[in-house]
Parts: C-alpha cells; structure tokens; sequence
C-alpha cells in the first residue's frame, strides 16, 4: 500500500466522520448516512490494500 492511498483512505475516514458527526449533531440523517456510508468506504479500501501487501511479501 503506497503512503498516498494510506493518507487518502484515512482522510475519507475522518471525512466521514466528521460527516457522520456534523448529521447527528444537526439530526440531519442523510449526512449522518453519507458519513458512515464513507468510512465504510475506506474500510474496504484499506483491507483490499492489506491483502494486496500480504500478497507482494
């Protein structure tokens, strides 16, 4: 996993939390959604680019 995608999935990570924060705290359940949707996103990224390196070693 390249140094870039790790910081890409983590910045979509704390995007969507910060989105999933942001909708709570305004009870704006479509943004809540939209943020957890995103670190969900990242999630799978970040493991697909862990069995991508398990497979290069």
């Amino acid at each position: 996993m390249g140094a870039d995608d790790k910081i890409d999935n983590k910045s979509e990570e704390l995007t969507g939390k910060v989105k999933e924060g942001v909708g709570k705290a305004t009870d704006n359940e479509s943004l809540e959604a939209e943020g957890k949707a995103d670190q969900s996103t990242s999630k799978l990224k970040q493991a697909a680019e862990n069995v991508k390196d398990a497979f290069k070693s």
